[in-house]
């Protein structure tokens, strides 16, 4: 299992927010809904996504694929001075600036939602509801916002992705699941494959012949009793040489990787399955629930128990799945 998958294969979408926005100039929408992230491309016309934090604003011409990492605020306009005349808050609640609903005043057909039916300007946005542990550490790797330009790799799903959003068919909300996901992973691939590109150390010591053996071994089976001297075996290295490459190229050592993935990993167990406690310390490598509970809480400030329950250790999370956002937002 390469970096990519082993990272984006845990969490999928689940009931993503799929919309095609269609809009006439001048506009501008304020988006401060805190998701974790979302994918946006235009179609026809351009469009200026503005950040909150005294970042430039970046252009998004047809093709263009751009990711917002949240929970932070921005805009997508037509240009970067247009004044928001819309405000989507959590949950998908669309409103002006002062509170009155839009919702409906603005709907133009299934996912299809802006202020002119022909508009000059149309965007595909696809929005990630959950925020996935797994991936955790490979969007934080990611700027806040990115632009990957038109590619010939993610032309087709754009088409496919343009083509079905706004259908009705049974099962369709699975399509567009699968569809994000695999214009996420295109995006990201392109993103880390760019001539001097930022990547992670972790994703750049998947390239070392022993330190990305090491690391293939720890997240193909993180359950496994892993020990410096068991991996370095493996590896074919002495136990002091591992330690230390890994170290030097990870930035942490082999067994606190281990631990941080164990964790990611029943982060997201807790949160999307049903299972106990207790299975789910054996299906990351803990024999004694005590021992994972403990494990957990160093880290995440909260018992797996407080933490399934809230979904990130905080107040009870507000139910933003599809059908609320079909009630505040055209999802069809």
């Amino acid at each position: 299992m390469d970096a990519l998958a082993g990272l984006l294969d845990g969490p999928r979408a689940r009931g993503a927010f799929l919309l095609r926005m269609v809009m006439e100039p001048p506009w501008a929408v304020r988006v401060a809904d805190r998701a974790p992230i979302c994918l946006m491309s235009v179609t026809r016309g351009t469009a200026w996504i503005v950040p909150s934090e005294g970042a430039e604003p970046v252009r998004l011409d047809p093709g263009d694929i751009a990711v917002v990492r949240g929970p932070h605020p921005y805009t997508v306009a037509d240009a970067p001075g247009t004044e928001p005349h819309a405000l989507v808050g959590p949950g998908g609640h669309c409103t002006t600036l002062h509170g009155r609903p839009l919702s409906q005043e603005m709907l133009l057909g299934v996912r299809t939602w802006g202020n002119a039916a022909h508009g000059a300007t149309a965007v595909l946005v696809g929005t990630y509801l959950m925020d996935g542990e797994i991936s955790r550490r490979l969007l934080d790797a990611l700027p806040p916002l990115l632009r990957l330009p038109a590619d010939r790799r993610t032309g087709p799903l754009l088409d496919l992705l343009d083509a079905e959003i706004a259908q009705d068919e049974p099962g369709q909300h699975v399509v567009l699941d699968r569809l994000l996901d695999l214009l996420l992973i295109a995006v990201l691939r392109g993103w880390f494959s760019r001539p001097g590109a930022e990547a992670p150390a972790w994703y750049r010591a998947m390239s070392d012949p022993v330190v990305g053996v090491a690391l293939r071994l720890l997240q193909n089976d993180p359950a496994h009793p892993w020990t410096v001297a068991s991996l370095a075996a493996r590896a074919g290295v002495s136990r002091a040489g591992l330690a230390r490459r890994f170290t030097e190229l990870v930035g942490e050592p082999p067994m606190a990787y281990l631990t941080g993935w164990r964790l990611a990993l029943a982060a997201d167990l807790l949160r999307e399955g049903d299972a106990t406690v207790e299975a789910v310390a054996r299906r990351v490598g803990y024999s004694a629930p005590f021992a994972f509970s403990t494990a957990f809480k160093r880290v995440r400030g909260v018992s797996p128990q407080e933490y399934r329950a809230t979904g990130d250790g905080g107040e009870p999370p507000a139910r933003t799945g599809l059908p609320e956002r079909q009630r505040n937002l055209p999802t069809g």
